[in-house]
Order: structure tokens, then C-alpha cells, then sequence
């Protein structure tokens, strides 16, 4: 299991030492670094800012938003990522949710499955260049036909030869369906809130979606699991788990609309609907710290790694024997030289 590194959305300003934490996660040996979007900071420049000091670790979104640029928009900054870096840019894309999607973007939030298929299949035909872009899909259209627009628009394609054709596409996945389509249709998918304990049916999903996998699609023991994990250092199991309730709480309480929150799906899978009840109900009366106190340990541990390294090393072996190919760690920067001998050190 590989290690990635997170750094997670900006608040008001760039966040302090993150080319630096960059840098280190690169020099301590992590496989890829990653960045986020919601309705601030965008994930590509940063992604290009900070990684333009690297060399060898893999620049990664997670996850750029489908309805922030057009498929063919983003197909573009891809392609010249993947140039820029030499060949280690990959691309992960979500739907987001209808409140960033139509609040923000001002675009409706119909069939995110669907959507998102199309969306991979014109991203891919940029890339593979053999002819110029076609799609006539339920949501997007290339080129857009006559009668909707001046009749001029002809079909292109990409001026810039992209340096991979087979630039991996990750997807963020959260439901059942979208987790079966990654694997039938990306080359990685990237969970959230990812538990040892719900591996089986993980794999069962994923299953799903390779038996429906297209042959000319990189190979399904190629294909990634890339999971955000919180992982905190500290004296105890409880005061480490401190650090990882706001989130939690963040996620199930007040990231989406009351009934239409797909983190907190995620947690009510788990087992927690009484205790997400409660979390919400404390989030959207105001009340975050109660919404905090609210989340049980047991919640944190299924979904994260906290502790001494101690307590760190005993929990690994439950992540090791799962379908995660990559641990995208979640931490205190200055902590990552801890966590990496930690998560490599024998259990």
C-alpha cells in the first residue's frame, strides 16, 4: 500500500507550509500528493505551483469539480499538467453536490452518473487524439448543433499532442452505483470515509464494474484505491480523535442539504444514522462544537487512523488487507515524517 499526501482545501488564504509539506512528502518517499475544490481555491494551480518544485511524485486532484470547467477544458489542463510534469498528472473528477453545483456554479444538478460518463468519455477523446471531438450526449454536445448557436461551430481536435494517451482518470464515488462505474469506466476511484470494515462489499462493487469494463481500458489489476484518511498522532486514542471530529462532523452535518448529503450516506452505511442525526442536528442549528462532541470514537476509528504510533501500527493491519492501493493521508504536515515511519514500520 502506497502512501499519497492531502492537503486539503484552503480556508481564507493559502495554507501556511504547504510547498514545503509538498516538498517533504516527495522526499520522505510518498507516492503522490493531491489537492481539492470546493468554492475557493481551484485544485490545478496550486497543483502546478507547489509541483513545479518536484520531480518525481505524482500531482494529483481530489477531486476537480465536472461542472467548474467543460470536459474538454479539462481535458486541456490535463494534457498540459501531464507535459509540464513529465508524465505525472492524474486527473480526478467528482460531481460535487447540488448545493456548490447549482448555488455556485449556477448549473443544475440532473443524473451526476450520467453526467459524469459522458463527461470521461469526452476527456478521453481528447487525449487519445485520433480524430477531431464528437459527442452528441444527453448533456454535452460537440459541436453544439446549428440551431442552438450561430451554425459555425465545427469539430476540433486538441492543437497539442497529449505526451500520454492513457493519462489515468480517478473518480470520486460515495454511492453504489458511482463506486461500480469508476471501476467500469476510470482507472482509479478515489472514497471518502473508506472503513476496513465495509471492504467486501467495496470489492463486490468494484467487481461489478470491471465485468462491465471496456477492453481497451487499462488493465483492472492496474486500477487504483486511492482513500482519504485522517491519520493523527497523539498521546492518547481519544485526544488524537479530537482532531478528526470536526471534520467528521463538517461532512455529515453541514456539507450538503438536510436529506440530500451524500458524505453522510456514506456514515449511515457504516452503521451511524442515530449518531449522524444528532451530528446534523447540532450543525445546522449552529452549534459545531456540540455537532463535534456528538461523533462517537468509534466512528473515528472506523474511518481513521489515530493515536500513539503505537496505536497507529496495531490498526494498520485491517488497512493493509483491503482493496486501498494507496493511503492518502490526511495530517498535520509536521507530522508526516512521524506517520510515514509509523504506516511503514511492521505491525
Amino acid at each position: 500500500m502506497r502512501l499519497g499526501y492531502h492537503t486539503g482545501y484552503w480556508s481564507a488564504g493559502p495554507p501556511p507550509g504547504a510547498q514545503e509539506a509538498v516538498l517533504g512528502a516527495e522526499q520522505l518517499g510518498f507516492d503522490s500528493v493531491w489537492t481539492a475544490e470546493a468554492y475557493g481555491s481551484d485544485a490545478l494551480t496550486p497543483l502546478a505551483w507547489w509541483g513545479a518544485r518536484t520531480s518525481r511524485i505524482r500531482l494529483g486532484t481530489a477531486i476537480a469539480q465536472i461542472s467548474a470547467r467543460t470536459p474538454t477544458a479539462a481535458a486541456m489542463a490535463a494534457l498540459t499538467l501531464d507535459h509540464l510534469s513529465g508524465g505525472r498528472f492524474v486527473l480526478g473528477l467528482g460531481a460535487s453536490g447540488p448545493q456548490v453545483v447549482e448555488g455556485w456554479y449556477g448549473q443544475p444538478y440532473p443524473k451526476p452518473l450520467a453526467r459524469t460518463r459522458e463527461y470521461v468519455s469526452i476527456v478521453r477523446q481528447v487525449l487519445a487524439r485520433e480524430a477531431p471531438v464528437t459527442f452528441d450526449g444527453q448533456f454535452y454536445r460537440l459541436p453544439l448543433p446549428a440551431d442552438e448557436g450561430s451554425g459555425l461551430g465545427k469539430a476540433l481536435r486538441s492543437t497539442v499532442h497529449p505526451l500520454r494517451a492513457d493519462l489515468p482518470i480517478h473518480l470520486a464515488a460515495e454511492g453504489p452505483r458511482n463506486i461500480a462505474m469508476s471501476a467500469e469506466i476510470a482507472d482509479g476511484w478515489l472514497p471518502l470515509f473508506y472503513s476496513p470494515r465495509m471492504d467486501g462489499e467495496y470489492r463486490t462493487l468494484l467487481a461489478e464494474g470491471f465485468a462491465k469494463r471496456a477492453p481497451g481500458l487499462s488493465p483492472v489489476e492496474d486500477f487504483e484505491v486511492v482513500a482519504t484518511v485522517p491519520v493523527v498522532l497523539g498521546a492518547d486514542v481519544e485526544s488524537a480523535a479530537d482532531s478528526v471530529r470536526p471534520f467528521i462532523a463538517l461532512y455529515a452535518g453541514g456539507m450538503g442539504a438536510k436529506g440530500a448529503n451524500f458524505h453522510r450516506d456514506v456514515l449511515d452505511r457504516l452503521g451511524y444514522a442515530d449518531a449522524c442525526d444528532e451530528i446534523q442536528a447540532h450543525y445546522l442549528s449552529g452549534d459545531r462544537a456540540r455537532a463535534a462532541a456528538a461523533v462517537p470514537l468509534e466512528l473515528v476509528q472506523d474511518i481513521a487512523l489515530v493515536g500513539t504510533v503505537e496505536d497507529i501500527r496495531a490498526q494498520l493491519p485491517a488497512w493493509e488487507g483491503t482493496a486501498v492501493t494507496t493511503m492518502l493521508v490526511q495530517a498535520d504536515p509536521r507530522t508526516l515524517p512521524a506517520i510515514a515511519d509509523a504506516l511503514r514500520a511492521p505491525a
